[in-house]
């Protein structure tokens, strides 16, 4: 049989199919490359997220990894980086954020339903070490019961000194730092309770007025808490007004505990009024709730979390804390980003290191901080609902890729918005709201003016 010869022509063809797919390839490569790059490279920059920092360890030595986990290295040349979501520009703060900074080494606090001590105290940030021995060694904080009124003062690095309960009108325990440990010690003087009711005019603004009336800085900020959500006290005018019936407990002459029994303030022809329940948190006069709910996440879906939230990470070089004060969410480019709660844009710019940046006054409790954004969709003074798109995720700033930093403030101080204790918003009903309106009654004729 006679063998068959190929033509050069023909093998030379076969030869090219292959560089042709390769060619190809590279290309999608490349166009894909191009098209990822954000196109307005005026308005965004990129930085690294830190310069990498090559360290050589010893073998079998720790590494502190950039979530604070800690990870054997064996030896091994590890490449470590920490993160910077630090906005250059700082909210301007007013004079009820003052009250609030006031009470950041001693808060008092009124326990309501749902309440555990462990919960109370993480939500306001304390040293969880602390917690962890207080409520470890004392089995019987367990026992909080609602409208029981606690206390406590921390230091400077958030550290637990003092916590005071009291039980009732003449049982008071003490539990106070000695060293290391917790000491229990107990009062059980005599408390006399007085009700007292304080009437004032809006003269200047409501924190002067309300402290030249008798009020305490404490007690103020219990009233400004439980309207945060109806009045913004900070436009209050003029001639306007206010009422409110207390409970003061007095060791001799001495003020032990307060409690806010109802307020009622008038501004212009609108009456705003706060009442005290039964599961001690406060409704207005028909029993509708005073609070707002939040969402738990700033996007339409959950998104995986890159990195978490950690106050207390250590920079894996120098040893400083280099606290992760947020929750990335890895989420690509032009991502809508949302407005977890109703509440007032007080800044969206460019802000160093942060990138594209919004913050959110959500009442006067409540901060949120949205970073590295793409586009801002929001103005400074604008009023924004819960679930409005505010802007469009990005990689602005100082940042290695595509995601979202957001950050939840209460009182002024961080905290992880994955777990953090939220507002519920819902009204009582049936008994609990009978109870309630008879108590309206009782309470509101003494709020006139």
């Amino acid at each position: 049989m006679a063998r068959q010869i190929k033509s050069p022509d023909i093998e030379k063809n076969n030869f090219k199919t292959p560089y042709f797919s390769i060619l190809g390839v590279l290309f999608i490569v490349i166009l894909f490359t191009a098209l990822w790059r954000p196109l307005n490279l005026d308005r965004t920059v990129y930085v690294p997220l830190t310069p990498q920092v090559e360290i050589t360890v010893n073998n079998n030595s720790h590494s502190l990894a950039d979530d604070g986990r800690v990870e054997m290295v064996n030896g091994k040349t590890a490449t470590v980086a920490e993160s910077s979501d630090v906005p250059e520009d700082e909210i301007v703060k007013d004079e009820l954020d003052d009250i609030v900074d006031d009470k950041d080494n001693s808060v008092q606090y009124t326990i309501v339903r749902g309440d555990t001590l462990h919960d109370i105290l993480i939500r306001y940030n304390v040293n969880r070490n602390d917690i962890y021995q207080l409520t470890t060694k004392f089995k019987q904080l367990a026992n909080l019961r609602i409208g029981q009124q606690i206390s406590w003062t921390t230091d400077d690095n958030h550290n637990l000194q003092t916590f005071s309960w009291t039980i009732s009108s003449n049982n008071i325990r003490i539990y106070e730092k000695s060293g290391d440990k917790f000491v229990e010690s107990s009062e059980t003087a005599e408390v006399v309770p007085q009700d007292i009711v304080i009437k004032g005019d809006i003269k200047t603004n409501f924190v002067a007025d309300a402290r030249k009336s008798g009020l305490t800085s404490n007690e103020i900020g219990i009233i400004t808490r439980a309207l945060q959500w109806r009045l913004d006290f900070r436009r209050l005018q003029v001639g306007d007004k206010f009422s409110v019936v207390l409970t003061r407990e007095m060791h001799g002459k001495t003020l032990s505990n307060s409690q806010l029994l109802g307020v009622r303030v008038k501004n212009g022809t609108k009456d705003y009024y706060a009442i005290l329940a039964d599961d001690g948190k406060y409704y207005d006069i028909n029993g509708s709730s005073l609070s707002q709910s939040f969402f738990r996440y700033p996007l339409a879906k959950k998104a995986r979390v890159s990195s978490g939230f950690n106050p207390r990470r250590l920079h894996p070089v120098t040893g400083q804390i280099a606290p992760h004060n947020g929750v990335d969410f890895a989420v690509s480019r032009g991502t809508p980003v949302l407005s977890v709660g109703n509440g007032e844009v007080v800044i969206a710019k460019y802000s160093g290191s942060a990138g594209n940046y919004i913050a959110i006054r959500h009442g006067r409790q409540y901060m949120t901080t949205y970073m590295h954004l793409d586009k801002i969709l929001v103005k400074p003074g604008q009023q924004v609902k819960q679930g409005d798109k505010i802007g469009l995720s990005g990689n602005t700033g100082r940042s290695t890729g595509p995601h979202l930093h957001f950050e939840l403030h209460i009182n002024n101080k961080p905290v992880n918005p994955l777990t953090a204790s939220l507002p519920i918003s819902e009204g009582l009903t049936g008994k609990s709201k009978k109870a309630f309106l008879a108590k309206v009654k009782s309470v509101g004729s003494q709020l006139n003016f």
